[in-house]
């Protein structure tokens, strides 16, 4: 198997567990009408846990320190993955259910594409964004059709997450060329404690909260918050930031799928005829030439 192809196949089983996390966030946090876990507890808290057991992987592999040149590049993938995409994701989830948020949500892998074409001087060719922008009209078009409704500050919120998800993956991606995808991972997860941990222990939940709550926080604990990105910068770094990104068209429409048997939300057959296309483009998209273009630095 060739390194493009087991990124491809790694980057997969990055997005199948990172499409559990809608709904597992919407289980968390719960809706406005019926809280549970606090949206700031739920970011604060997967990070500051999943930054404990980092440490001890760290220790564990005696993985080196993070160069002094790394240190921005480390501090832009905290800030994306720790703090923006799960704190305005949980945020927007108290509003919205887990079926809209994965429609809106579902331009990131065009926000991720963009991102590294700017940053990482990848040069997709123009059937590469041919494609890349079929399936974000796929996206629009089943939002619309879906009866997803007007734009809201919800909406808002989750273009928010999508920005910093995205700005967050290339900044993982590169760092992922210069040491083992886990490491990076496990070293923003430990360099972001000292925030992450006093801002979980002040939001510590003090009422009641149902066992399925902390059920959806042990998830996007462990999996979305971790292990996940095992696999999804690994991908990266082997399969290119811009082809690789484009796997991620699928994942709203396994989030949907998710959200029928985790919150009884209901899947209908536009949602199946939408998922298909949206697949046919990415299988067409990854076989279209993406150049790297290298800097003289």
């Amino acid at each position: 198997m060739t390194p493009e192809s087991r990124g491809l196949w790694l980057g997969l089983l990055g997005v199948v567990i990172f499409a559990m996390t809608l709904p597992m966030t919407r289980l968390a946090v719960g809706a406005a009408s019926d809280p549970q876990l606090s949206p700031l507890f739920v970011s604060a808290g997967r990070a500051a846990f999943a930054g404990l057991l980092s440490a001890g992987v760290l220790v564990a592999a005696r993985a080196r320190l993070p160069r002094r040149d790394e240190w921005l590049t480390f501090a832009i993938s905290a800030a994306g993955t720790v703090i923006g995409f799960p704190l305005f994701l949980g945020l927007a989830l108290r509003d919205v259910d887990a079926m809209h948020a994965a429609v809106i949500t579902g331009v990131l892998p065009l926000a991720t594409a963009i991102a590294a074409a700017l940053y990482l001087g990848q040069r997709p060719s123009t059937g590469f964004w041919v494609c890349a922008f079929a399936g974000f009209a796929l996206v629009i078009a089943f939002a619309a059709l879906h009866g997803a409704g007007g734009l809201s500050a919800a909406d808002g919120l989750l273009a928010i997450a999508v920005a910093s998800a995205a700005v967050s993956y290339v900044a993982g991606a590169k760092l992922a060329t210069q040491m083992p995808a886990e490491h990076v991972i496990c070293w923003v997860l430990v360099l972001s404690l000292p925030v992450t941990l006093p801002f979980m222990l002040s939001s510590w939940p003090t009422g009641s909260v149902r066992l399925a709550a902390w059920g959806g926080f042990a998830y996007v604990t462990l999996f979305s918050m971790w292990l996940g990105f095992f696999a999804w910068y690994r991908g990266l770094a082997l399969g290119g930031t811009v082809r690789v990104s484009q796997v991620q068209l699928v994942q709203p429409f396994l989030s949907l799928l998710f959200a029928v048997p985790v919150l009884g939300e209901r899947l209908d057959a536009t949602t199946v005829v939408f998922s298909l296309a949206v697949i046919a483009t990415v299988f067409i998209g990854k076989r279209m030439p993406v150049a790297t273009v290298r800097s003289s630095a």
